[in-house]
């Protein structure tokens, strides 16, 4: 498994606020250079990084001269907001050295929630890698307003992760990796090298908050690993203080933590399209389409003869035959009035006839599952 993970091609970094901000006595300046220079390597060994990075509260906190988080939602908010400016500054510039650019991304709930705001989130972000960029990803803790949570980076880590189809998540911690049981209580206690995400076991062996700083603990990494599992990604968790730990864990070094996918990216996004979407509608498929889709290829509006239902952009659709026989289900990247329009036509004419282009095609083969 630590073999797998060094073939890794695009990975999701979480660093937490203990690291970011030197346990909360300000931005740790020195950390987030070492994060962009060992990033910058990955970036030159051909790999797509995004950095979910905890701290904007803790910095803020750090400018304003508060001890202790606050409790109160307005209070967090704003300290999210003084702090998110240093914070964006500081890997701006740092990146800048190493002639990478990067681009602030601020996600909430109702980003992920919707499954139009979902598609537009995933379309910036992959164009992002695409232009060589790294995005630097946080929750919008200004502007939530029923409390700041996500609640936690880990889990927003991990549902990036499931946004980009990441084949890893890499958790940055102030601790080794996850034990059988509290290392702060128990002396006894053995670092758990590997295991599979889904084993229930790992709960039971998390513990909680490891700092005032953050809200999330051993246990929110054990469960955002569960999450990013379902759609095929490894989950690695390890001690931010360890020298080049991002380096060596993509390396197949064994350090911290792996909890492990049961199946590749690919597979598990395809038996989730297969087994758990109900069908908001479908489109009816000429024969040279059919015979495009077996052969592995993404499904392109010209061999669309009809369209059923109301759909929005991101809907799941079937895809039939001219005798209805369903032969496959995929996440559509056109709403149903807008693959009406430019059904029967070549990828080329989307734009004159919708006025945009998102995608040249109406289903990739990669959100397609033949049945």
């Amino acid at each position: 498994m630590r073999q797998r993970i060094s073939t890794s091609k695009r990975l999701v970094v979480k660093v937490g606020s203990a690291l970011v901000t030197n346990n909360g006595a300000g931005l740790a300046q020195s950390f987030i250079a070492d994060c962009a220079r060992q990033i910058s390597a990955l970036h030159a060994q051909g790999r797509e990084v995004l950095l979910v990075s905890s701290g904007a509260i803790a910095a803020g906190m750090q400018r304003l001269g508060w001890a202790a988080r606050p409790h109160a939602v307005h209070e967090l908010q704003a300290a999210a907001a003084v702090g998110q400016m240093g914070l964006a500054q500081a890997y701006e510039s740092c990146f800048s050295g190493h002639g990478l650019k990067t681009a602030q991304v601020l996600l909430t709930h109702e980003d992920l929630a919707d499954r139009t705001r979902y598609l537009n989130a995933r379309t910036t972000l992959i164009t992002l890698l695409g232009l060589g960029v790294v995005p630097i990803i946080n929750e919008n803790d200004t502007v939530i307003t029923d409390e700041i949570k996500f609640g936690d980076n880990d889990t927003l880590g991990a549902l990036v992760a499931n946004l980009v189809e990441a084949d890893l998540l890499v958790i940055l911690t102030d601790q080794q990796g996850l034990y059988s049981a509290d290392p702060r209580k128990n002396p006894d206690a053995t670092l758990i090298t590997e295991g599979q995400a889904d084993d229930t076991k790992f709960e039971a062996m998390a513990g909680g908050a490891g700092s005032s700083l953050g809200r999330g603990g051993m246990i929110t990494k054990v469960r955002a690993a569960q999450r990013a599992a379902r759609s095929g990604a490894d989950t690695l968790i390890a001690s931010g203080h360890e020298t080049d730990a991002l380096l060596r864990v993509v390396g197949g070094e064994s350090l911290g933590t792996l909890l492990y996918a049961a199946a590749t990216p690919l597979a598990a996004r395809k038996q989730w399209l297969a087994d758990h979407l109900q069908l908001a509608g479908s489109v009816t498929l000429d024969d040279g389409a059919l015979s495009a889709l077996r052969d592995g290829r993404s499904l392109l509006p010209i061999g669309v003869l009809s369209v059923q239902g109301e759909f929005a952009r991101g809907a799941a659709v079937g895809c039939r035959t001219q005798d209805g026989k369903e032969v496959a289900r995929g996440l559509i990247n056109y709403s149903s009035s807008e693959s009406r329009r430019i059904a029967r036509h070549a990828s080329n004419e989307i734009e004159s006839l919708l006025g945009y282009v998102d995608e040249e095609v109406l289903i990739h083969r990669d959100n397609l599952i033949l049945l």
